[in-house]
């Protein structure tokens, strides 16, 4: 693994990462945008729009974290996560 984890990081994290910029940037233009223009409407279309974004954000935190997790496991540093073993049903 490299030192940077966005030279580690999978696609799917690369393209969250990115998106959530994007969408979040965006929101905050509008908002920007309906403000000068005292445009309640378009201020609170962007606040959800920003709102959009964090989600997306978090969700890429979410993906990293996995890939993170996957990779400690590939090189040892941690035990594999078994499956449950399945209960006995009382008769």
């Amino acid at each position: 693994m490299t030192n940077t984890p966005w030279e580690a990081s999978s696609g799917l994290y690369r393209k969250l990462a990115f998106g959530s910029m994007i969408i979040s940037g965006t929101g905050i233009i509008l908002a920007i945008i309906g403000a000068n223009m005292k445009n309640p409407v378009l201020m609170y279309t962007a606040v959800g729009i920003i709102g959009v974004g964090l989600v997306t954000h978090v969700i890429g935190l979410v993906i990293r974290a996995r890939d993170a997790k996957a990779w400690r496991v590939s090189q040892g540093l941690i035990p594999a996560v078994r499956p449950k073993r399945e209960r006995k049903k009382k008769s």
